[in-house]
């Protein structure tokens, strides 16, 4: 890594980029300027007739990229997926790129951006990574507008009969805010509403982000929406948006966010950015429409799914391919020396030393992940994204390791050389895809019962060797196939450091029992959500957050922002 690269951060980089205007990248996917509306010179959307007449055009190649479980060395998922994408375009394929936004709550907390780094980053990143084009608030105001609408029933009379010890349908913000976790609302008299207990999820973690992701159009939209359960009644029946009525106004404050965001990264290839559900609560992958668009328009799409394959992958493939029904051709498993060193059992501070058997303990976390990919029927090739502290004999024996179990490998440089560190990798990639291996199929059947799935994916993607489900989560099953929600896909909420639900334990553990203590209906989403360890859906800051770093000067240019 030359000196000039390792002391410029990632917003240093990104305002030295020069951008083209956003008219120019569409061009370059065969769209026109009527094809597009545009927010300012270097953002838009694609426009609702654009999609629906791109609807009859064969459908490119779809690459997934994952990862092995996260750990605080890094990993750098994203921005192998920037880098995959611009190594093909110097390849002179047509591809694009499609991500998912980023949260204000990680962004100003301690995970950081959505964006890339290095010279691997999506433009304009300040922009991306903050307001971007209102998606995300006006998936809040959705969400709240719900939440009023849902109290002002109550004051009006509560014909649906809504139980409010049971209204589930929480407020939101898009901010890490832990004291909003538990809040009482309607305090101060009749005219101040009902009292009751209610409380905050991040915006990402509310079901109308997950609606959006997986809605194919408008009506779609409004169909999801209208499914959502919102409340019990007093016979302890599902009250949902539908018998509420407002699905239409709901629509009608998403109608602008359900539209695609076209960008560009440092390389100026065409990038779709496009909601932001967290993997490790809800599906964790950009929208159907953003997807499936850019499959449209090119012939290779780089795409990618939260956190490690445990999550983002396994909910990729058994919830999101199925409902937007396309196949996945081929995968690519990010891992980084630093980070399987960790999962081998040493701790961040002695990641600059070498340690050839901690890297080798670690491999197991990353066997696993190449295991659950080939039990969807998928190739994958594994990407080693390379961090200067990685030594040359660490380097040889996990290329070793790779190869000793037959898994195709490539070194990559993208956050240091951009494209071209991706190179071997793309055309890895490219034999893979030429090779036509790929056999796809999800890991159950929607006929399977929710124990079943649970079960399948906790022995099959986790390695785990039981489940076992709290009286309350027994109780609930029982309910939801008595509602006709039974063959609904699964979706776990589960720690995302470990293939347990206990965040402590790394590396590949075995032998272990995973514990559904509760489960939660996403009726409008299509799935079941299954909450596991202590994860919660309204995160909370650090001690030093990193919002403490952020500023802004005198000329609106940010500072501070990774």
């Amino acid at each position: 890594m030359n000196a000039n690269v390792k002391h410029k951060s990632d917003i240093e980089i990104a305002q030295n980029a020069k951008m083209l205007p956003i008219i120019k990248i569409a061009e370059q996917v065969g769209l026109t300027e009527d094809d597009i509306e545009l927010y300012g010179k270097y953002k838009a959307k694609l426009s609702s007739e654009t999609i629906n007449k791109l609807q009859t055009k064969q459908s490119g190649k779809i690459i997934l990229v994952t990862a092995i479980n996260p750990t605080p060395a890094g990993e750098g998922k994203s921005t192998v997926t920037v880098g995959l994408g611009d190594a093909l375009h110097k390849l002179h394929k047509k591809v694009m790129i499609a991500l998912r936004e980023p949260s204000l709550g990680p962004t100003m907390g301690i995970k950081g951006g959505a964006t890339g780094g290095g010279y691997a980053q999506v433009l304009p990143m300040e922009d991306i990574n903050l307001h971007f084009t209102g998606d995300f608030h006006a998936i809040t105001t959705a969400n709240n507008a719900l939440a009023a609408l849902i109290d002002n029933h109550l004051q009006q009379g509560n014909e649906l009969r809504i139980d409010q010890r049971r209204i589930v349908w929480k407020r939101a913000v898009d901010l890490n805010d832990r004291a909003l976790r538990k809040v009482i609302v309607g305090l101060g008299g009749p005219l101040q509403g009902v009292p009751r207990e209610d409380g905050f999820d991040i915006t990402v973690a509310s079901e109308i982000m997950a609606v959006l992701c997986l809605a194919t159009d408008l009506r779609d939209l409004k169909r999801r929406l209208g499914n959502m359960v919102i409340a019990y009644n007093i016979e302890k029946e599902p009250v949902t948006v539908g018998d509420l009525g407002v699905e239409g106004a709901l629509a009608l404050l998403l109608k602008e966010a359900i539209k695609p965001n076209l960008v560009q990264t440092i390389e100026h290839t065409p990038a779709l950015v496009h909601g932001g559900p967290f993997a490790n609560i809800a599906h964790g992958c950009n929208s159907v429409i953003a997807t499936t668009t850019a499959s449209k328009l090119a012939d290779y799409v780089v795409t990618e799914a939260g956190f490690g394959a445990d999550l983002g992958a396994e909910k990729f493939l058994n919830i999101k391919a199925r409902a937007a029904g396309f196949k996945p051709e081929a995968v690519v498993i990010v891992a980084t020396i630093r980070a399987l060193k960790m999962h081998g059992g040493i701790s961040k501070n002695e990641l600059g030393k070498e340690n050839v058997n901690a890297l080798v303990n670690g491999f197991e976390n990353l066997r696993k992940h190449a295991e659950t990919i080939n039990s969807f029927g998928l190739p994958f090739v594994v990407a080693i994204n390379k961090f200067v502290s990685d030594t040359e004999q660490e380097i040889k024996t996990l290329l070793e390791l790779c190869e000793k179990h037959q898994f195709p490998v490539e070194l990559t440089e993208v956050w240091e050389k951009g494209g071209e560190g991706g190179l071997a990798l793309a055309k890895s990639v490219l034999q893979v895809l030429e090779k036509n291996e790929a056999n796809f199929s999800p890991l159950y059947p929607l006929s399977d019962s929710i124990e079943e799935k649970i079960t399948t994916i906790v022995q099959t993607v986790y390695g785990g060797k039981n489940v076992e489900f709290s009286t309350k989560a027994k109780k609930q099953i029982a309910d939801f196939e008595a509602f006709g929600w039974g063959n609904l896909p699964i979706c776990i909420a589960k720690t995302q450091y470990s293939l347990t639900d206990d965040p402590g334990k790394l590396g590949r553990p075995t032998d272990f029992t995973v514990t559904v203590r509760e489960l939660k209906p996403s009726i409008g989403a299509g799935f079941i959500v299954a909450l596991t360890g202590d994860v919660m859906t309204m995160p909370g800051l650090p001690k030093a957050p990193a919002a403490l770093k952020m500023d802004v000067d005198e000329n609106g240019k940010a500072i501070g922002l990774f």
